[in-house]
Order: C-alpha cells, then sequence, then structure tokens
C-alpha cells in the first residue's frame, strides 16, 4: 500500500528560510536514491505525519515533487522533542524489485500466561533487522505470548516460520520471554546493595567537604 505526498523544490539552506518554512507548516526534506539525483525539497508536515499513518513506518510512500512522482520509504527524521514534532526528513528513492534492509517494530500480542501468575515478561528485541523487498515489509512484527508460561521464551525461529522475509538474526536470539517473580530474599539483597551503595556515595561525599574544609583552613593559616 502507498499513500501520494505531494513536495517541492527548494533552492534555499539558509537558517532563516528554514526556520520561516517551518513557521507555515512546512519541512525541509531530502531525497535520493534508486535513480534521483540528491534533491532539496519541501513537504506539508501535517500530510507526512497523515501518511506516515497510513503506511506505517516502513510504508511505501508515493513522493510527487512537482509532477514527477517516486517510490520512497521514509529513511531517517530528525525531531525537536521539546516540542514533539518534525523538524526534517530523509526519503529514500527505491527500486520495488530490489530487497531493502530495514528495522521492523515488535508489538505483543495477548497477555502471558506465566504473567497472570506472577512472571515478569521482559522484551529483548524490540525491533528485527529484515530484508525484503518494499511491498512485503510488515509493518511490525506481531508475537502471540498468550501461551508463555515462567520460563519459556519465544525465539527468532519461532518467528521466522510466519513472516516470508530475511530476519537477520540469529534463530536462537531471544525476542521475549517469561521471568520467575523475584523471591523475597532477592528482593531483601537487592534493597540493601542499593542502601550500601547510598551509604558509602554518602560517605565518600562526607569525605570529601572535609578534606576541601582542611584545605582552606591551611589556606587561611
Amino acid at each position: 500500500m502507498s499513500s501520494v505526498l505531494k513536495a517541492t523544490k527548494r533552492d534555499s539552506f539558509k537558517n532563516s528560510d528554514l526556520t520561516e518554512l517551518r513557521n507555515v507548516g512546512k519541512l525541509p526534506a531530502v531525497v535520493y536514491g534508486y535513480k534521483v539525483e540528491n534533491t532539496a525539497i519541501s513537504v506539508d508536515e501535517i500530510d507526512l505525519v497523515k501518511t506516515i499513518r497510513e503506511v506505517g513506518r516502513n510504508g511505501i510512500i508515493e513522493l510527487d515533487i512537482e509532477g514527477n512522482k517516486q517510490n520512497v520509504v521514509l529513511s531517517d527524521y530528525q525531531s525537536d522533542f521539546l516540542k514533539d514534532e518534525i523538524i526534517h526528513a530523509d526519503f529514500l528513492a527505491v527500486n520495488m524489485s530490489e530487497e531493502l534492509t530495514v528495522d521492523v517494530a515488535v508489538h505483543l500480542v495477548g497477555e502471558a500466561a506465566g504473567a497472570k501468575e506472577g512472571g515478569v515478561v521482559q522484551t529483548v528485541l524490540h525491533e528485527l533487522s529484515i530484508s525484503a523487498k518494499p511491498n512485503d515489509i510488515p509493518e511490525s512484527f506481531e508475537v502471540d505470548v498468550t501461551d508463555l508460561e515462567i520460563g519459556e521464551s519465544f525465539s527468532v525461529e519461532d518467528l521466522r516460520s510466519k513472516y516470508d522475509v530475511t530476519i537477520n538474526h540469529e534463530d536462537d536470539e531471544t525476542i521475549v520471554s517469561v521471568l520467575a517473580p523475584r523471591t523475597e530474599e532477592e528482593i531483601e539483597e537487592l534493597e540493601e546493595e542499593a542502601g550500601a551503595g547510598e551509604a558509602g556515595a554518602e560517605s565518600g561525599e562526607s569525605t570529601g567537604d572535609t578534606e576541601g574544609e582542611s584545605e582552606t583552613v591551611e589556606e587561611n593559616a
């Protein structure tokens, strides 16, 4: 599935011009890759966000640059974390018949049987590197953890047969596991270690202050 995103070429790279561009709801961006020269463009920020929601993070976007259309994926983007907004985007033009290597997110489905007994679900791999043709890239990997008991795990091998893509990980790599709950003794030990660490830090700070005071006294003398 692809979605059309309109873009306009830009020839100004001054910070003041980029700021003005963002102030009117546009994003500076670049497109490069298959049969495309590196081109500076701008896109509508709201349209970009809508497009990503429609096709997914690794989905195919039909980028329309003033009438010239090209299949692209969102290769990278930069965000302003304080304002929670995208400030720049990179688009990679792709050959639909050649494989891409991308990272795909892992989403857990269901409630693990072991979790109902007090176990702790631990996700080891939050995303997986894969190689696939653009149209075959899944939006995410769904891992059903419903049947996982305490001490059991779900590995890359368990997932490989469910998707027709090349997963660039070893079969025995764990994606998610259910750990046994900590015993009271283990919790007490962790608390004691944390307490000892805090006490040591306070002792070190106190010693440092004393040394500093001694030096000051000597200097004044």
